[in-house]
């Protein structure tokens, strides 16, 4: 693929190389977790305490729509076998620690996450791989998500800018941006559960093809669902 290749949503003009371009759907919005869906109502504690936890990697189509389930053909069962069978086990067991379903197997979870947002990236589609091993997009998929999400240690920002989670204390969205803002140089996306945060989304143009081009971050197109004020990002140990 030409190093020269616009970013994505960045060209008025169709390319004929989707395996080197993600021309149909980006930009490619990056969302994790700090508790778990607080929405069910059990507050649910997923992974360390002292770090997020990764919900997904979902394309947009340039408008603020998410495509979804684009190949069926492609939904796959058992990813932790995948991962197994082509090497990727150390992908397996980060994600075995930071990419945890609050309502159901990890397993179940990480096909949804595929099935329904990973099939949609045209440059993993089967195709573009030379000596296709079936399964080799769904493992290039994770393995591209657990290396984003390394770069985006968002409990180490938010604590430098002094927002520790607390059961009593509260922040404003601006504080949340400006701390995020501070390590990025762009604005994210913050969903709460009434006034409670749960939820943050880094968004990206993608120059090049997924698995090996640069992701790109961006000003977030939303805001979020999170108030302006009165904010708590709460622990999730509940000794806190």
């Amino acid at each position: 693929c030409s190093s020269s290749l616009p970013a994505s949503c960045q060209n008025s003009t169709a390319e004929t190389d989707l395996c080197c371009f993600e021309g149909l759907h980006g930009p490619t919005v990056q969302t994790m977790r700090c508790r778990g869906a607080l929405v069910l109502g059990t507050d649910p504690v997923t992974g360390p305490t002292n770090s997020w936890t990764i919900h997904g990697l979902w394309p947009n189509s340039c408008d603020g729509e998410y495509p979804e389930n684009c190949d069926s053909s492609r939904d796959y069962t058992d990813i932790t076998s995948l991962l197994e069978d082509q090497g990727a086990s150390d992908t397996l067991d980060y994600m075995n620690t930071y990419w945890l379903s609050d309502d159901e197997s990890n397993e179940k979870f990480w096909e949804h996450e595929w099935d329904t947002h990973g099939t949609c990236y045209t440059t993993l589609e089967s195709s573009c791989f030379s000596d296709y091993e079936t399964g080799e997009d769904a493992v290039t998929f994770f393995e591209t998500v657990v290396t984003l999400f390394k770069t985006l240690p968002t409990y180490d920002w938010l604590s430098s800018a002094g927002i520790t989670p607390s059961s009593s204390q509260t922040y404003t969205l601006d504080e949340l941006q400006a701390a995020v803002q501070n390590a990025t140089g762009v604005s994210a996306s913050f969903d709460c559960d009434d006034d409670e945060l749960y939820q943050i989304e880094y968004w990206f143009n993608v120059q090049g093809p997924v698995p090996s081009g640069d992701f790109v971050a961006i000003d977030a197109y939303e805001a979020g669902s999170c108030k302006s004020s009165g904010i708590k990002y709460l622990p999730k140990s509940s000794d806190d």
